[in-house]
């Protein structure tokens, strides 16, 4: 597909959640403005910055960019969901980067399959100049190549978040993992593709070297899926409608 706008090429919003991201923000908004694909529109959502962020994200001609109070990651992505418009989908950190094909091959392959609900691709990541990797991070890890069960990895239909619901903003590192858990309780259809569409930037301060609080949210959300199907078993009984997909907070008011 290339960069010419045709009737038949849905919209895509491609969303950006920041905060103090001056120093890699513009490298990500050229991988998104850079893509062989139209139509697309770009959502910066700068989530309480104090630094230049939002001023170099208003420089990029064709990017909308947004305030709001410091809220976190997943409410930024929240309120890019909110505000986009396109039938597609998808989201970028801004110390990443996308391959210049990611969404010809990830839009291309939800026009051709319509039954997929989103379709996620591959990643691989890269160190910082003068970067120590995270502990969890191997050599071997920052070269070879895994599925990107993470939001820079995603493609959806806009439609997928009426049905599953948004990222739940309590955690802090596994909202991704929630999502994609809660998305295959609620019968979403997902496609994997092989190509590597994802390069995720390591450095300092990213959330790659809290591993620990990682881990230990990562088993927050398994337990809530847990936590879901016992509930569902027990409604099931009653003739209830199952929790399946719900957030922990939806699960919390439903008890």
């Amino acid at each position: 597909m290339g960069r010419a706008e045709t009737m038949s090429s849905p919209l895509v919003s491609a969303i950006v959640p920041v905060c103090n991201g001056e120093r890699y923000v513009s490298f990500a908004l050229r991988s998104i403005l850079d893509q062989d694909y139209r139509p697309l529109e770009v959502i910066v959502v700068d989530d309480g910055s104090v630094d230049s962020t939002a001023r170099i994200a208003r420089s990029f001609d064709g990017v909308r960019c947004v305030y709001q109070a410091n809220q976190g990651h997943g409410a930024a992505m929240n309120a890019g969901i909110g505000l986009a418009e396109g039938e597609f989908v998808a989201f970028l950190d801004a110390d990443d980067l996308w391959a210049a094909n990611k969404l010809a091959i990830q839009a291309g392959y939800l026009i051709q399959h319509p039954k997929i609900d989103y379709v996620i691709a591959h990643m691989r990541n890269f160190l910082e100049p003068a970067t120590t990797p995270p502990p969890r991070i191997t050599n071997d890890l920052t070269l070879m190549d895994y599925p990107a069960l993470q939001v820079g990895g995603l493609v959806a239909r806009r439609s997928l978040f009426e049905r599953v619901g948004v990222f739940d903003n309590g955690y802090a590192y596994a909202k991704d993992v929630d999502w994609f858990i809660r998305a295959a309780e609620a019968g979403a259809r997902m496609a994997a593709l092989p190509q590597i569409l994802l390069h995720r930037r390591l450095h300092g301060s990213n959330r790659s070297y809290r591993s620990q609080a990682r881990t230990t949210e990562f088993l927050v959300a398994l337990k809530s899926h847990v936590d879901r199907h016992r509930l569902g078993a027990q409604r099931a009984r009653t003739g209830q409608a199952p929790p399946l997909g719900k957030t922990r907070q939806e699960l919390d008011d439903q008890r």
